[in-house]
């Protein structure tokens, strides 16, 4: 089993540090600086020899270059972003694979937050790294593409298995909820959540990572149709 440890960084940045005990391979994904991520590390004895970026923003890839230099690790990332991210060692596209030890990550290209946003599909493990595609209980801004493509996106992750763990970069799920009440206020297992948010921030605890089928219930983007099927569905209701 893979072990991932959560690094909060900067204001609402989260920074995840994957191990396999098995192979002693630790890779970093989405690292924002560098200081946190390696002390981080060494606090657990594991030695960092990957990083995968999701996106070029500098809150994803800014501790690349301190890390590399630390640790001599392999820089991977958006092909489509190579431009505007330096460090890059390797560049990776829709279906192409990451490993860590022997644990697969097929590469999912899902622009809108940015042109040649990806994700990273650990489909045996159960788990996928979403960068600032996915939120719990929200999706990312769209800087760079259009909301066609940020639907698109919702639909795939709707398909994948309720119980995939999904690891995503930021610390919105609070804001995210109670906007989502103010468009599906009668939705029970949304109000639920959100009681339950409300008290793990009031604590100080972290909401993240959700799941597929957390998302699924809760977030009003994954739960959006499309217009034919709204269409389709007015009309079996009108029929009934």
């Amino acid at each position: 089993m893979l072990e991932v440890v959560r690094v909060p960084v900067l204001s609402d940045n989260y920074v995840w540090l994957v191990h396999d005990p098995a192979s002693g391979e630790t890779v970093v994904v989405d690292p924002s600086v560098a200081e946190p991520v390696l002390a981080a590390a060494a606090a657990r004895g594991w030695t960092i020899g990957q990083i995968w970026n999701t996106h070029w923003h500098p809150d994803h890839v800014g501790g690349n270059a301190g890390i590399k230099a630390a640790t001599g690790c392999t820089v991977t990332g958006p092909a489509a972003e190579a431009a505007k991210i330096d460090t890059l060692d390797r560049t990776v596209g829709e279906g192409d694979g990451v490993r860590i030890g022997d644990h697969v990550a097929r590469v999912m290209e899902v622009p809108a937050h940015t042109a040649g946003h990806i994700a990273y599909h650990l489909a045996a493990d159960g788990m996928i790294f979403v960068g600032d595609t996915l939120f719990a209980m929200g999706c990312g801004r769209l800087f760079e593409g259009t909301p066609a493509q940020m639907f698109a996106n919702m639909r795939r992750f709707a398909a994948l298995p309720d119980d995939t763990v999904v690891y995503c970069a930021h610390e919105y799920t609070q804001s995210n909820g109670r906007f989502a009440l103010t468009v599906e206020p009668r939705n029970a297992a949304l109000r639920e959540r959100m009681a339950q948010v409300d008290a793990a921030r009031a604590k100080g605890e972290a909401t993240v990572p959700t799941t597929i089928g957390l998302e699924r219930d809760t977030n009003i983007f994954m739960r959006a149709r499309d217009a034919a099927e709204l269409a389709q569905r007015r009309a079996a209701k009108d029929a009934a």
